[in-house]
C-alpha cells in the first residue's frame, strides 16, 4: 500500500509555538556543574539485565523457531510503542489517534518498559526544546556513555528538572489512556514486560520457561532499550546535517533500521512536527507504514507533514551541503 493510496488527510503543521520546538533563548547557568551522583541500584539493575541478555544470545540456538518469532513481534510491538506512541504521538501530537489506537499503543509502550507515557513525553520535549545543552536529560555533549545510558544511572540536572516543570503538559493531562497507564504503570509493565512475553511460548508451544524468560523478555528487553538509546547517542554524534548543520542530530542509517524508522534525526529535530520523522515515506520506516496503515483503517487521523518546498528551502538555508532527494 503506497502512501499516495493513505485516504486520510495530510495535513500543514500549525505555526502556533509548541513545547517539543528548541529555545535559541536558553543559556545554561554560568559556573560549576553540580556533581553527578550515581544511582547505584539503576547501575545494578542494567549490568544484570545486559549479563542476562549476553546469556540470553547463547540460548537461542536451543530456542524452537516460535520463540525466536515471538521475541521478534514482541520486539516490534514495543518499539511501536515508543516511536507510532510515546514519541509521534504523545510527545509531538503529529497525528491524531482514535481511543483504540491508543490503548494498544499504551499497553505497547508498558511491554517496552522506558517510562510511562506521561513522563516519557515531557523528558522528550525537554530534549527538543533544550537540546544539547544542561537541561537536555540525555545531553550528547556530555559523551556517547552518557547520551546512550548513563543519563538513568544518574540523577538529572537540576536543569532538567526545572525546565520539565514549567512544560505545559495539559494534553497529557487530560488524555484518560495517558493518565491511567500512569496510575497503573508497574502493574502493566510486569503482565506486558516479563509476564505474557514468558508466558506465551511456555504455555503455547511448550518452550522452557528458562528460554521463553532469557529471550523473548530479557534479551528483547535490552534489545529494546538500546534500539532507543542509540536515537539519543548514535544519532547525534555520527552522521550527515543535510537538514541544519547547526545541530548535533545526524542522520544515521543504521539507527533508522535498529529503531524502526527513527534515525533520521537531523530532519526530525529540524521539523519535529512531521508525523513520518523523514521527508522518504516508507524507506527503513516501519513505524510510518504503521500509521498510514492505521489511518487506511480509520483509526489515525490529520497526520502532519513538511511541504517540499519548505524542506528545499531549508536545506539551501542552514544545511550542510549533504542533500540528497531520495
Amino acid at each position: 500500500m503506497p502512501d499516495s493510496d493513505v485516504k486520510a488527510p495530510v495535513l500543514q503543521p500549525q505555526l502556533e509555538a509548541m513545547e517539543d520546538e528548541f529555545d535559541p533563548l536558553y543559556k545554561e547557568k554560568p559556573g560549576p556543574k553540580p556533581p553527578m551522583k550515581i544511582v547505584w541500584r539503576n547501575v545494578i539493575l542494567m549490568s544484570l539485565l545486559h549479563i542476562a541478555a549476553v546469556y540470553g544470545l547463547f540460548l537461542i540456538p536451543s530456542a524452537h523457531p516460535l520463540t525466536l518469532l515471538w521475541a521478534f513481534a514482541c520486539f516490534v510491538y514495543g518499539g511501536l510503542g515508543i516511536t507510532a506512541g510515546v514519541h509521534r504521538l504523545w510527545s509531538h501530537r503529529s497525528y491524531k489517534a482514535t481511543l483504540p489506537l491508543r490503548i494498544f499503543l499504551a499497553i505497547g509502550n508498558s511491554m517496552a518498559f522506558q517510562n510511562d507515557i506521561y513522563e516519557w513525553s515531557r523528558d522528550h520535549r525537554v530534549h527538543h526544546k533544550y537540546s544539547e545543552t544542561d537541561a537536555d536529560p540525555h545531553n550528547s555533549n556530555r559523551g556517547f556513555f552518557f547520551s546512550h545510558v548513563g543519563w538513568l544511572l544518574v540523577r538529572k540536572h537540576p536543569e532538567v528538572i526545572e525546565r520539565g516543570r514549567k512544560l505545559e503538559l495539559t494534553d497529557l493531562k487530560a488524555d484518560k489512556v495517558v493518565m491511567f497507564q500512569r496510575r497503573f504503570y508497574k502493574l502493566s509493565v510486569v503482565l506486558m514486560c516479563f509476564v505474557v512475553p514468558t508466558f506465551v511460548p511456555w504455555y503455547m508451544w511448550g518452550e522452557s520457561l528458562w528460554i521463553a524468560y532469557f529471550i523473548p523478555t530479557l534479551l528483547r528487553y535490552a534489545l529494546g532499550l538500546n534500539s532507543t538509546w542509540l536515537v539519543n547517542s548514535a544519532a547525534h554524534m555520527w552522521g550527515n546535517r543535510p537538514y541544519d548543520g547547526n545541530i548535533g542530530p545526524r542522520e544515521n542509517r543504521f539507527v533508522t533500521f535498529s529503531a524502526i524508522g527513527e534515525g533520521y534525526h537531523n530532519y526530525h529535530h529540524t521539523f519535529p512536527y512531521d508525523y513520518s520523522t523523514s521527508e522518504y515515506g516508507w524507506k527503513l520506516n516501519l513505524t510510518t507504514i504503521f500509521v498510514d496503515t492505521m489511518c487506511f483503517l480509520g483509526l489515525a487521523s490529520n497526520r502532519k507533514r513538511v511541504s517540499k518546498e519548505l524542506i528545499l528551502a531549508r536545506v539551501k538555508r542552514t544545511g550542510d551541503g549533504s542533500y540528497r532527494s531520495g
